[in-house]
């Protein structure tokens, strides 16, 4: 059993100066053994806050001013040594990267298993057992770091079956896998739940676990406002979940949606020669004789998750030197170098691309050059995305999904003919999700060419106009 008793939490250290405001508030939340219990809300709500504590990262990880009482069976988590609540709980993090150990996949299938001293044979069973179900072969024996963010979410998933603990605690699970991928993570959790495992996840892509959960829990400023079981979620109307924020419960694939890729009057922004391979792959991951894209229009690149679409996108900004291509644009060629003045790219860990000491002066350095009253301007586009209660908030201190919107925000600063976006909406809520396509919407009436590459069948659906599968 898990139980948060009036538990409030902010981050930072004790100096007052190094404070942030509250991010739990008088939180009282029990799940039974056994019980599935999903966490939702909008984003910053304090969903994987709620999550840390549970795994201890709250405060044995993540300094700051923590009150009430966080028991697992009874024994307090602040009072247990890290190690030994791991040895219970798994978790998959909102940003895989950060818990890996190991540079190849089976090693870090292994790893868990490893710490525990299990013997060598019961390891490879395990791991024979979850490669199985997840139809992941293919992915044995790779380096980490040259794989999508979608199969790293996947290898993420699968080590903490390997491990085989016995609370399981997800952020974001689904935020960067396809159709295919997150129907097998539904059945894994279905296969968890089955077993007797107590599950908590954090999500705002709800539709392949509203028939699982036995629960619902839904935040907002640090708070839970809802609770809704199993029948009472049933009742609910998609109005209602819109205004709490919550995203649709119905399951719906991108590659099915009818859309064209190009239409006859469209604009053309023509690629030439796009072959790109990563070192010491023989086989290409972008191989793209010719591709017209359609100028001034938002066109959804899908495709499965390792199908090349990041490598797409970082190719056409000019990131991938071994990309030779060319581009076409209103009658100019564009190489390799040149593009990098053309486009913007919003990359799917934005974390990556968040350099300075405050919200305000990251859209500052990104204004396009000339622009007049820049304090004004980009005070005015920190508003148009929700952000100007962290105007001088560092970066790096933001939610997942508040960190994505200020990599939008930057790239509407930048002003730039093209822009490209990796899963802007893999860690938004609803709300959040409606804006980013309203100013996608925006830019695109004005003239920009927009290219996203998503999962989100949402954010298709209220902005795209054009769709290209890789």
């Amino acid at each position: 059993m898990v139980e948060l008793k009036n538990v409030s939490f902010r981050y930072g250290s004790e100096n007052a100066e190094c404070m942030y405001a509250s991010s739990l508030k008088n939180i009282d939340l029990t799940v039974k053994t056994g019980e599935c219990v999903l966490l939702t809300g909008p984003s910053g709500c304090g969903k994987t806050t709620i999550l840390r504590l549970i795994n201890g990262l709250i405060p044995h990880f993540y300094p700051g001013a923590l009150s009430g009482d966080i028991l697992i069976d009874g024994g307090s988590v602040k009072e247990r040594e890290l190690y030994d609540t791991a040895l219970i709980i798994g978790t998959v993090f909102q940003n895989p990267r950060t818990q890996f150990y190991n540079v190849d996949t089976t090693g870090e299938f292994a790893f868990g298993c490893e710490n525990r001293g299990l013997p060598e044979q019961e390891i490879y069973n395990r791991i024979d057992r979850t490669v199985a179900h997840f139809r992941m072969a293919s992915l044995m024996d790779r380096n980490i770091f040259c794989l999508s963010d979608g199969e790293k979410q996947k290898i993420a998933c699968a080590s903490v079956n390997v491990s085989e603990p016995k609370i399981i605690l997800l952020d974001e699970p689904s935020a960067n896998l396809d159709y295919t991928a997150t129907l097998m993570l539904r059945e894994l959790i279905l296969r968890w739940k089955a077993e007797g495992k107590t599950i908590i996840a954090a999500e705002h892509r709800i539709a392949y676990l509203w028939d699982i959960i036995d629960r619902a829990v839904v935040l907002r400023d640090g708070e839970i406002v809802g609770e809704f079981t199993g029948s009472e979620k049933e009742e609910l109307t998609q109005n209602q979940l819109t205004q709490m924020g919550l995203r649709t419960t119905v399951m719906e694939s991108p590659a099915e949606m009818q859309m064209d890729s190009f239409r006859e009057g469209d604009r053309p922004i023509t690629l030439r020669n796009f072959h790109f391979a990563y070192h010491g792959e023989k086989k290409n991951i972008v191989d793209i004789p010719i591709l017209q894209i359609a100028a001034g229009q938002i066109t959804a690149i899908v495709g499965a998750n390792g199908a090349g679409k990041t490598s797409f996108l970082n190719c056409l900004c000019g990131l991938e030197k071994r990309c030779k291509g060319t581009l076409e644009y209103e009658g100019k060629l564009y190489d390799s170098k040149s593009r990098k003045k053309l486009c913007f790219m919003v990359m799917q860990d934005t974390g990556n691309q968040l350099f300075t000491e405050s919200v305000l002066d990251e859209v500052l350095i990104s204004l396009k050059k000339g622009t007049a009253n820049e304090k004004e301007t980009a005070m005015e586009i920190i508003r148009n995305l929700d952000l100007a209660d962290f105007a001088d908030r560092h970066p790096q201190s933001l939610s997942g999904g508040q960190k994505q919107r200020l990599a939008i925000a930057c790239a509407l600063a930048s002003g730039r003919d093209l822009l490209l976006l990796d899963e802007p909406t893999s860690g938004l809520d609803y709300a959040h999700m409606k804006e980013t396509a309203a100013l996608l919407e925006k830019l695109r009436s004005m003239g920009t060419t927009i290219l996203v590459v998503t999962h989100d069948s949402e954010l298709i659906r209220a902005c795209c106009t054009r769709r290209i599968t890789v």
